[in-house]
């Protein structure tokens, strides 16, 4: 989802990776950046607030013409992380930064003739705007192309006779909006030619050119140029690459969890033989999977199943771009007093603001146990302490550390954040529908998959990432399709 959900620091120096190849042929490389506040304290109910707008738009996505881009939901700036990458569109190629969103599926920028669209940005980037005429080798996607046609069955899209173009409008939950029409043009990337020889690769792909925003779009300290949608529709550049061969229908990121930052995100599937899968829940919207059941200190908790059921107001989704993570009132309450009890010897319960939090006289990881949420398959993620606590500071010479996790009430959808999938190797792999997940080192070097036909997987060799110099070594084999990677800088 925009994750989204990582947000925003108001004030950064965009840092950029210097990426240094050594391959024999095929790769794609993007450098992909974070503005994340490192010693920033950020209050819950702000995190909270900044969660409430996205899971607004993530719930009406079901809604015919309704689609849940990453839009910021509250104008507090130092809200945690935003991921974004820097695409070339055109001929010349022309450099956008867009929001990493795997909540939706249309990569869409900012148009020329956008009068409502930021011309400036806190976020200390230079905004650009699209212009199909200054591009020699753009199309404008008519109401008459078959792709238009397509697009509007699934309301993605809509026709007027007064210009033929093949537009898009939507609308958000929290009152942001945007609407353009569509076009075809080359995305440009860079392909691994040999050692240390780099050659810039294109591919045609149809995105979104935004002539109107309104609402969070429109503010200044949080404009970026576009989404880069990263869902599992047809009209996602994923789904547009990997039906032409250029790259595999699996997607990869490793997102370290320390204040140093860092990570990985790679269009192809992390290799690690700790992985373990579970299936995706078909035909739905969002990454949603089966959740089964939650154990403390490995005793299951009284919830039931039916609770975590997938339907259109319920269910368990997996979102990057969600700071936190949500659990439905009948999971959270037994999941707060399970872990309550086995610590209150050693920590003090008290309730601040709401949350659940705890007096800790020394390290959590000696305190409180370990969680288990367990899925479809056989397939269960074990948290540490610091995948479902949050540090908030220090009470009477005690570090305090709430709960990260967040009620919802009944009905409502689980959802799986940053705050579990950090310090994971998270493969969404749509060509198996499974996601997969292990314990990760994300500073670590990683090896990579990619899809070289329908069913086949070759090893590529490693992705490393230098964080003393910056410098990204990866080494492949002989291979004839394009991989892209993209490298996350925190800053």
């Amino acid at each position: 989802m925009p994750r989204g959900e990582l947000l925003i620091s108001a004030f950064f120096a965009a840092a950029v990776v210097v990426v240094q190849v050594s391959a024999v042929y095929g790769g794609g490389v993007l450098t992909l950046e974070r503005a994340f506040p490192l010693n920033q304290g950020v209050e819950l109910e702000a995190l909270r607030a900044r969660d409430r707008a996205r899971h607004a738009r993530i719930l009406q996505s079901v809604v015919g013409g309704v689609v849940d881009f990453s839009v910021v939901g509250t104008s507090d700036p130092y809200i945690v992380g935003l991921y974004f990458t820097k695409v070339k569109l055109g001929s010349p190629p022309k450099e956008f930064n867009v929001q990493i969103d795997t909540g939706s599926d249309i990569l869409w920028v900012a148009c020329n003739s956008c009068s409502d669209c930021p011309q400036s940005s806190g976020l200390g980037i230079e905004l650009n705007f699209f212009d199909a005429a200054s591009s020699s080798t753009a199309s404008l996607v008519s109401c008459s192309d078959a792709m238009c046609a397509s697009i509007v069955q699934t309301a993605a899209a809509k026709c007027s006779g007064q210009n033929n173009l093949c537009s898009y409008s939507f609308q958000y939950g929290d009152g942001s909006g945007t609407s353009g029409y569509y076009v075809t043009d080359l995305l440009s990337f860079d392909t691994v030619m040999g050692p240390s020889l780099v050659a810039n690769s294109s591919a045609p792909v149809v995105f979104g050119c935004s002539t109107d925003q309104s609402g969070d779009l429109t503010k200044i300290d949080k404009a970026i140029d576009g989404i880069f949608g990263f869902g599992q529709q047809d009209l996602s550049v994923i789904s547009q690459l990997s039906s032409r061969g250029i790259t595999p229908k699996v997607f990869s990121h490793c997102l370290k969890g320390d204040g140093s930052g860092g990570g990985i995100l790679v269009l192809g599937e992390i290799l690690d033989s700790s992985i373990v899968y579970s299936p995706l829940v078909p035909s739905q919207p969002h990454y949603n999977l089966y959740l089964q059941s939650i154990a403390v200190n490995g005793q299951l908790l009284p919830i039931d199943p039916a609770v975590f059921a997938t339907s259109t107001n319920r269910g368990t989704i997996v979102d990057s771009g969600t700071t936190l993570t949500y659990l439905v009132e009948e999971a959270y309450d037994p999941f707060v007093i399970a872990v309550t009890a086995v610590v209150s010897q050693s920590a003090t319960p008290f309730v601040s603001k709401g949350n659940q939090c705890y007096r800790v006289p020394t390290s959590i990881n000696e305190i409180f146990p370990p969680v288990a949420l367990n899925f479809a398959g056989g397939a269960s993620m074990v948290l540490r302490p610091v995948d479902y606590l949050v540090h908030y500071g220090f009470v009477d010479g005690a570090a305090m550390w709430c709960i990260g996790f967040q009620k919802v009430q009944e009905p409502g959808v689980s959802i799986l954040g940053d705050l579990v999938l950090k310090d994971k190797i998270v493969v969404y792999d749509v060509a198996r529908q499974r996601l997969g997940w292990a314990d990760y080192d994300c500073s670590m070097s990683v090896n990579v998959s990619i899809t070289f036909g329908k069913d086949e997987f070759l090893n590529a060799g490693q992705l490393s990432v230098s964080r003393s110099s910056k410098t990204t070594l990866f080494k492949l084999i002989p291979l004839s399709i394009t991989l892209l990677i993209l490298f996350i800088q925190f800053l």
